[in-house]
C-alpha cells in the first residue's frame, strides 16, 4: 500500500489532476462561513482552469446550495458545478429510470423531519402518507434530527420489509459537524434494516450512486477518474468511496477527523494517527494529507500546467 504523501497545499498536488471533486461541510465551510482560505485555493484552481466539483451530501438541490454558499461567503464563479445527495433524489424519484429509483411509485413514508417533508413537497407526483400500508417507498432522511432511539422504529422497518417495499435513506452520515458540535446521522436506522434482513438504497456518500454521478459530470468534461482527486475530511464517506471508484484521494485533517489529530505535534506523530485511522476503515489510505483546503506554497521553480482552452 503507497504511503500518504503529507502535503502543504493543494499546490503540491495541482499539476497531477484536471478534476477536483471537493467536499463542502467541513472542508469548504463549517456551517457558518466559508474559510478563507479555501476560497484563496479555489481561485487558484480556476486560474490554472481545473474543473471543480463540489459534492455534499445535503438536502439542498444544486441551485439552492450555490446560493447557501455564497450567503456564507462563496464568491460566483469558483468551482465548475455542484452535486448534492438532494438533487440526485430529486431527480431519481421525478424520473424513476435509474435501477435505484425504479418503480418506488407515488406514495412515500417518511421518517424524518420538517426539512425533508418540505424537500418532497416540491415534488408534485409525490404525497407524504402517514400510515405504512399506503406507502409505496420508505424515504429515512438525514436531514432533520431523528430520535436517537432507533428501537422507535423497530415496527415500521420490519413491516416495510415484510411489505418488500423500496428504502432509501438520504444523506446516510453516522455524524455531521455542526460548528463544533456533531449529531447523530441515519445510519444506525439503515444498519438496523440490513440486520433485519431488508435492503437500502443510500443515496450519498460514501455510496456509489452518486460516485457513479459524479463521474457521469466528469465525463461530460472529458475527465476521468484518473484524472480526478477526492478531497474530503471523512475517511467513512469522502475517502471510502471515491476509492471504492478508482479515485485518488486527500483527506483534510482540520474537519472531521480534528478530534484525534488534535495533538499531533510532529509528523510522526501524524503519521501514526492516520495509521490508526487507515486500520479502522478497511486500509483504506489516502493518497495525500493537508492540515486544511489551502493552496499553499508554489515551488519557485514550478510552472503549474493549464488546462488547454
Amino acid at each position: 500500500m503507497p504511503n500518504t504523501k503529507f502535503c502543504q497545499g493543494i499546490s503540491d498536488i495541482s499539476d497531477s489532476y484536471t478534476g477536483f471533486i471537493i467536499d463542502t461541510w467541513g472542508v469548504l465551510h463549517d456551517s457558518e462561513k466559508v474559510f478563507d482560505s479555501a476560497v484563496e485555493c479555489l481561485k487558484e484552481l480556476k486560474a490554472r482552469k481545473k474543473f471543480v466539483l463540489l459534492m455534499s451530501n445535503s438536502e439542498l438541490r444544486s441551485v439552492e446550495m450555490a446560493e447557501n454558499l455564497k450567503k456564507m461567503g462563496l464568491p460566483d464563479g469558483l468551482y465548475s458545478q455542484i452535486l448534492t445527495s438532494g438533487e440526485l433524489l430529486y431527480n431519481g424519484i421525478t424520473h424513476q429510470k435509474d435501477p435505484v429509483f425504479e418503480g418506488l411509485g407515488q406514495a412515500c413514508y417518511l421518517i424524518g423531519g420538517e426539512r425533508a417533508r418540505k424537500f418532497l413537497s416540491a415534488l408534485d407526483q409525490i404525497k407524504i402518507v402517514e400510515k405504512l400500508e399506503d406507502a409505496s417507498f420508505l424515504l429515512v432522511s438525514g436531514w432533520d434530527n431523528l430520535d436517537g432511539n432507533v428501537a422507535k422504529y423497530e415496527e415500521i422497518l420490519r413491516e416495510t420489509i415484510r411489505r418488500r417495499m423500496k428504502i432509501l435513506c438520504i444523506n446516510p452520515d453516522s455524524r455531521a459537524l455542526l460548528g463544533t458540535n456533531y449529531k447523530t446521522g441515519t445510519i444506525q436506522i439503515s444498519r438496523r434494516v440490513q440486520e433485519l434482513g431488508g435492503v437500502v438504497q443510500m443515496i450519498g456518500k460514501p455510496y456509489k450512486p452518486i460516485f457513479h454521478h459524479a463521474i457521469h459530470i466528469l465525463h461530460n468534461n472529458d475527465i476521468y477518474p484518473g484524472q480526478t482527486v477526492m478531497i474530503g475530511d471523512t475517511m467513512a464517506h469522502d475517502i471510502t468511496g471515491a476509492t471504492l471508484v478508482n479515485m485518488d484521494t486527500c483527506l483534510v485533517r482540520s474537519g472531521m477527523h480534528s478530534p484525534v489529530f488534535k495533538n499531533a505535534a510532529t509528523p510522526a506523530d501524524v503519521n501514526k494517527i492516520l495509521g490508526m485511522l487507515v486500520s479502522q476503515y478497511n486500509n483504506i489510505r489516502p493518497s495525500y494529507l493537508v492540515d486544511r483546503l489551502k493552496w499553499g506554497k508554489a515551488l519557485p521553480d514550478r510552472k503549474h500546467r493549464k488546462r488547454p482552452n
